[in-house]
């Protein structure tokens, strides 16, 4: 079944804390090749035996989420994005008002996202595998309504508003409520907006030309809010890093799914664990930036690779 995607909506999946993934790649589009390549049973066999025998953190990216309908950034079939960086948002009003009004127009979009094959196969791994814990990249929360255990959401989550001044949190969903509220005519016009920012994910749609969308003050010190997740230009806050590091000191393995590992916020794992003599396994369909520092590379769909893990594991 071929899944519909989901409108990168306001640039909700582009999170990263690492200014050189603008330099090296500044159109946000596909990456270098390696895309259809398929490993073996023999090589999924022989990369399950090291991950069995040893305590395991898995690092996931975009690659997880594609099965559910949420955009990668760097697979076959990514759209080149121009992505809105943390000055950008926290300088301009009107960017501020763009942001917002996209976001708006594709939340249903997003709240339709389900588990996918790869999220579920992961969390099947989770008693087979002796699994420390999930570091995911992505913002979905799919791992935990998947039933995956320990999780840590590096780049944070699209479900919570932050205030940068007082740090009060609040539910996006209540969020959706006001900005409809604030803006009639934007609502009465909803159904239109959220096909459009389907098909028009980061381009001349009609919703990028809301010039007088309004949206709410905290209410609590009346400060700007900003979702909960990690632009480009910002850094991921240093409990989570030093959380995600901690786990990894616990664990003996690496094992990374659907990351091109083009930013630092993943690739740091990959280098730790490599300084630490750790086994390093990488499974994406395409090159990443750590396959050099693999000691397996396994190539291929996740849910090919997944599925074949649990089919290759005693029931």
């Amino acid at each position: 079944m071929t899944v519909p995607k989901t409108a990168d909506v306001g640039g909700w999946f582009r999170t990263a804390d690492d200014e050189v993934a603008l330099k090296s790649a500044p159109d946000w589009g596909p990456g270098t090749g390696g895309f259809g390549l398929a490993s073996s049973d023999d090589e999924l066999a022989a990369a399950l035996e090291v991950l069995r025998r040893r305590r395991t953190m898995v690092l996931t990216g975009a690659g997880m989420s594609t099965g559910s309908g949420l955009p990668d950034y760097r697979g076959p079939d990514a759209v080149p994005r121009s992505p809105m960086l943390l000055s950008e948002f926290l300088g301009s009003d009107l960017s501020r008002r763009r942001y917002w009004a996209r976001s708006t127009a594709g939340w249903r979009w997003f709240k339709q996202a389900r588990p996918g094959l790869t999220h579920a196969s992961l969390a099947a791994l989770d008693g087979p595998l002796d699994v420390v814990g999930v570091v995911t990249q992505n913002v979905d929360r799919l791992h935990q309504s998947a039933g995956s255990s320990r999780v840590i959401d590096l780049h944070g989550r699209l479900d919570h508003v932050r205030c940068l001044s007082c740090s009060a949190t609040l539910c996006r969903h209540w969020l959706q409520t006001r900005f409809l509220s604030l803006n009639p005519s934007f609502a009465a016009r909803m159904a239109f907006l959220e096909e459009e920012a389907v098909s028009a994910p980061d381009g001349d749609a009609e919703v990028d030309r809301t010039e007088d969308f309004r949206y709410p003050a905290c209410r609590a010190c009346g400060g700007t809010l900003k979702p909960d997740v990690v632009f480009f230009g910002e850094n991921t806050r240093r409990p989570i890093v030093d959380a995600a590091f901690a786990m990894l000191e616990r664990a003996d393995a690496l094992l990374v799914l659907g990351s091109s590992l083009t930013v630092m916020s993943g690739l740091r794992f990959c280098r730790r664990a490599a300084r630490d003599g750790k086994p390093i396994i990488i499974v994406n369909d395409g090159a990443t930036r750590g396959d050099a520092l693999a000691t397996t590379r396994l190539h291929g769909r996740l849910e090919h690779v997944l599925s074949r893990w649990a089919a290759m594991l005693p029931a």
